[in-house]
């Protein structure tokens, strides 16, 4: 490789001066190759660094943490505050957890970024001018990870969106918009179907995006807005989505700029924050020398940048950035005609080592990133107490076989207090009163029992708990309930479709 190095520059590496605890682990799979390469890098490149090593995944779960992870590896992650993580392996099967999802959430890793940025031509894509970063809600929605299995037909997942949440998120997004110097926010959510949870999501970023009125906002329904993701990239700059949408649409977006493989992800918290890689442990391509490090090189980049490292990071990223211009590639990346090398592991790693101290001559040089620029908040804006009044509840009722009428027939005789049925549903379509015969039904019913409307008044925990008991006496199987409130007078919870 060196025959083919140009001759480096008369940078200097920075002096070694305050050293930074950064705790390390590295991985399953291709894991432990990619970060060696990655740590030869920022070592060559300056990196002030003191490493604590930790043990995370396949290993730790064969000794029966079902997370993946132990008490001592807790203590350093909660010491140093700062983790550079190689992928894992996650068992197959129920019994264990996502790692990657217990240490965000334990860890309050709340924002979750991932730029998308095209190389072309040194790397294929069809979107040459790609340039975005999706923000990601990085703890609730359906990641919540809350299951149940209500009978033998129904299985459920809560989506959890909150406030503080959705405040916390749109706060950094905008935070970082700014910083970067970047111009547009946009959210995309699925507030059209979801009105109570997406939509929470949509106005709090309507609340937010108020106070930064120098940048542009827009909001898309998540569908058309994937849609023209993947058209149309370059219409978007800063997106900021829920969970599970930014989980999906971030791997999306990686892969039509280049590839999944050369993109990083830096998860903020208040105190602590984790850089990775976004792809997975590559099973089949370990100890092979082939995989790509480039995706955890561009996690440690952020995290470079996370520390103030700010000119140890421009400086490996532009030695990395001309590699991929001299066409030194791995596997994944090469194409006759734009590549002139394939190279290994080590080698891309040897090729990035020597071209430290260079820029790239085509593509756009880094410029050193301003220490802390971007502020990560942690309290939630103070609202005032809302008027929350219990009107009703509903229950879920396991009976398979059932016909919606003659399971109301059962249920209105069984009020109490002011609770009266008023509808039952089925999957979310309600098939009582006024119900198609062509709507198919499982064995779970939402029986929703309300005060009518114009009644005044309140329902209790006591009338609830009477009806649970008359249902109970009745035959029927109650496995659920959800009880019914209004905030200041607006209801809390949907109506079903169909009425």
């Amino acid at each position: 490789m060196n025959a083919t190095a140009p001759a480096p520059s008369s940078a200097v590496v920075p002096p070694p001066t305050v050293r930074t605890a950064v705790t390390v682990a590295h991985g399953d799979g291709i894991g432990p190759e990619i970060m060696s390469a990655t740590l030869r890098i920022l070592q060559a490149g300056g990196a002030r660094l003191d490493l604590e090593t930790i043990e995370i995944g396949e290993k730790v779960y064969a000794r029966g943490h079902s997370a993946g992870i132990e008490a001592s590896a807790w203590e350093s992650l909660r010491r140093t505050g700062v983790f550079l993580k190689a992928p894992i392996t996650t068992p197959q099967g129920g019994g264990v957890k996502s790692l990657n999802v217990t240490v965000r959430k334990a860890l309050g890793l709340y924002a979750n970024v991932r730029p998308s940025v095209a190389y072309a031509p040194y790397v294929q894509t069809k979107h040459p001018g790609m340039n975005l970063v999706i923000v990601r809600e990085n703890e609730e929605d359906l990641y919540a990870g809350i299951e149940h299995r209500q009978s033998a037909d129904v299985y459920q997942c809560l989506k959890i969106i909150t406030r503080p949440g959705c405040e916390r998120i749109m706060r950094y997004a905008f935070d970082y918009t700014r910083a970067q110097g970047r111009k547009r926010v946009t959210c995309f959510t699925k507030d059209n179907i979801m009105k109570l949870t997406d939509g929470l999501f949509h106005q709090v970023f309507d609340e937010i995006g108020a106070e930064y009125p120098e940048l542009e906002k827009e909001h898309w329904i998540v569908d058309i807005g994937a849609a023209k993701l993947a058209d149309t990239p370059g219409i978007f700059d800063v997106i900021v989505m829920p969970n599970l949408y930014g989980d999906i649409l971030s791997d999306v977006a990686a892969q039509i700029a280049g590839s999944v493989g050369l993109a990083g992800s830096a998860n903020i918290g208040e105190r602590c924050a984790m850089f990775e890689a976004i792809h997975g442990s590559a099973p089949r391509r370990a100890g092979q020398d082939l995989a790509n490090p480039s995706g955890l090189l561009r996690g440690a980049i952020m995290m470079l940048d996370h520390l103030g490292q700010g000119e140890v990071a421009a400086r490996v990223h532009n030695a990395w950035l001309r590699t991929l211009e001299d066409g030194i590639h791995t596997y994944d990346l090469f194409h006759a005609g734009t590549s002139q090398h394939k190279v290994g592991t080590r080698a891309f790693a040897d090729a990035v080592i020597e071209r430290l101290g260079l820029e790239p001559r085509h593509l756009l040089p880094i410029t050193p990133a301003k220490a802390a620029a971007i502020p990560v908040r942690s309290a939630a804006r103070i609202r005032p107490p809302v008027k929350k009044v219990l009107v009703g509840v509903d229950v879920f009722i396991d009976e398979a076989g059932a016909q919606p009428a003659d399971l109301a027939q059962r249920l209105k005789v069984l009020r109490s207090g002011q609770l009266e049925l008023e509808m039952i549903s089925n999957r979310g379509m309600r098939v009582w009163p006024g119900g198609l015969p062509e709507t198919t039904c499982v064995d779970v019913f939402r029986c929703r029992f309300r005060i009518p409307d114009g009644t005044v008044g309140r329902a209790s925990h006591d009338e609830v708990t009477r009806l649970l008991h008359s249902v109970d006496a009745s035959g029927l199987e109650w496995v659920k309930t959800e009880l019914l409130f209004t905030f200041d007078g607006e209801p809390g919870f949907t109506r079903s479709q169909g009425g």
